[in-house]
């Protein structure tokens, strides 16, 4: 695990120090290593941060400075969202003397190994998380993909039986992105920052990449008091939806989605949004 030795998380907070969750599913899934949280100038609450978690573990970043910087696909006003503190984390990396992070929300309550048995798909806790970090800085490495990811509870709707279980690898990255410093890419937008940024630059030919064998368990996104709720409250799922069909509208549409409570959901089509590998068998002859 030599790799994890210029290797830390950087746990992407706002407004509930005392509720910051993934603190502690790291220590449980057996992580050792350092960590930092990244926090923003912006914030009423950072003196309480560095009072719970000491001065060295806290990192703040100068929000309006990064909004310079990116395109946040719009003109509204506020930044009460993450996408300003992720393209900050490549910086913070870099000044932390880091090789490798891992962007992480602050919410998550466990990590989980995902496996099958017959046609029931399994969860199960992790204990030796530092393991599970180096093979993914290892993968990250070897792919060179922009960033690879574990996958999310919504991955898996259809159980052993759905083709993203069957799949294995997913061409997106949502929610954790483990990334290398010098790799550096930008996301885009205020809402919806992470389909906005494997769509568009996944077109582009950047390598995104979600392996379905790990996920993490988190707290539901829009019942948590802080962070992004103000952003979520005000303009709900309808913009978030459309931002990325903005930006792709060619390999992006909009639906709905759900059973009972339907509600608007971007929808991508793969076959319309990211460069293929050809199989052999469709390669030309000689002199034809």
């Amino acid at each position: 695990m030599d790799n994890l030795q210029n290797f830390a998380p950087l746990i992407l907070t706002h407004g509930r120090p005392d509720r910051v969750f993934t603190v502690e599913s790291l220590r449980a899934a057996g992580y050792s290593g350092p960590f930092y949280l990244v926090v923003d100038n912006e914030d009423e609450t950072v003196d309480e941060y560095i009072e719970r978690y000491g001065e060295d573990k806290v990192v703040i970043f100068d929000k309006a400075a990064i909004a310079e910087r990116m395109d946040e696909a719009d003109n509204f006003k506020g930044r009460n969202t993450v996408v300003y503190a992720r393209n900050a984390s490549f910086d913070i990396a870099k000044d932390l003397g880091l090789d490798y992070f891992l962007q992480l929300d602050d919410d998550y309550t466990t990590f989980s190994f995902r496996y099958s048995d017959g046609k029931k798909l399994c969860q199960g806790g992790i204990t030796n998380l530092n393991y599970i970090f180096s093979l993914m800085v290892d993968y990250l490495e070897k792919t060179g993909a922009l960033t690879v990811a574990f996958a999310q509870g919504g991955d898996f709707i259809g159980g052993a039986e759905s083709g993203n279980w069957r799949q294995g690898c997913l061409r997106k990255a949502m929610n954790t992105f483990f990334c290398k410093t010098d790799r550096r890419f930008w996301f885009l937008g205020r809402l919806n920052e992470d389909v906005n940024t494997y769509t568009t630059l996944g077109k582009r030919g950047g390598l995104f990449l979600t392996i379905v064998d790990v996920m993490i368990n988190q707290k539901e996104t829009q019942g948590q008091a802080g962070g992004m709720t103000e952003f979520y409250d005000k303009y709900g799922t309808y913009y978030k939806s459309f931002v990325p069909v903005m930006m792709n509208p060619s390999g992006v549409r909009v639906g709905m989605m759900g059973n009972k409570d339907m509600r608007v959901h971007h929808k991508i089509l793969w076959s319309k949004q990211v460069p293929k590998i050809l199989n052999e068998r469709y390669k030309k002859g000689s002199g034809r």
